[in-house]
């Protein structure tokens, strides 16, 4: 590497894990570092006010100020798309590389990249939303080929809330959807923290886990045109 990589995260306003999660991911890769901008996100539901809060305006205003920092890529480091629509996020990358001139990526299009990458047609979900918000994303996963095979959420609306959930729970939970054999475990949601889990959790069902703030990640290092390989003790996902 030649020059410092940075890379620009956007992130909900009341979110706690990602960060310090995403720059814990990068801390061993030499001259790549991760900066942050936030836009106001506080309740995840399908309520009209709930749905508002991913308006595109307020999204690219938190863009423009990554590209003051003239970061090298913007990852947008939420999971909306899932209940919302993924055309949602293909617009979004678009109109920011439109207004900034930077590559951009989501969690939700780096994840849908790896499982057509290993061709991952049964996958378990967890995630701290509540039954309307998880039905959305199973069945937007069902019109792309993707069969929800298990799933367990929390039932929580607060965002903030997410980030409360203890990591032994999350474990809990990704115990229990093992057992139907997906070929792949999503932790859906940027707020859990679920990404140090991976390891383990992958040691000893020998199953792959595809968390969301994991997923960002991937996908900002190779749109910067590094190898996501160079990250190590994180789970599977980055040798892929």
């Amino acid at each position: 590497m030649n020059h410092p990589v940075r890379l620009g995260v956007l992130t909900p306003s009341s979110n706690t894990a990602l960060e310090p999660l995403t720059s814990a991911i990068v801390a061993s890769l030499p001259d790549v570092t991760a900066h942050f901008s936030r836009f106001k996100v506080t309740e995840i539901s399908l309520s009209a006010q709930a749905l508002g809060q991913f308006d595109d305006s307020k999204i690219l205003a938190a863009a423009d100020l990554l590209a003051d920092a003239k970061v090298d890529v913007i990852g947008w480091s939420g999971t909306a798309a899932g209940w919302m629509g993924f055309e949602q996020d293909l617009r979004l990358v678009e109109r920011i590389r439109e207004r900034t001139g930077i590559v951009a990526t989501t969690a939700v299009l780096a994840l849908n990249e790896l499982l057509a990458l290993q061709n991952i047609r049964r996958l378990a979900l967890v995630t701290p939303y509540t039954n309307d918000v998880q039905q959305r994303i199973v069945a937007n996963y069902a019109a792309q080929g993707v069969e929800v095979v298990a799933e367990r959420h929390l039932d929580i609306s607060v965002n903030h809330a997410f980030g409360l959930v203890p990591e032994a729970h999350i474990d809990s939970l990704l115990d229990e959807v093992r057992s139907a054999r997906p070929q792949a475990v999503v932790t859906y949601c940027t707020n859990l923290h679920a990404a140090r889990l991976a390891p383990g959790f992958e040691a000893r069902s020998g199953i792959t886990l595809l968390d969301t703030v994991s997923t960002t990640v991937w996908g900002m290092l190779r749109a910067a045109a590094l190898s996501p390989a160079h990250v190590t003790g994180w789970g599977r996902l980055y040798g892929w």
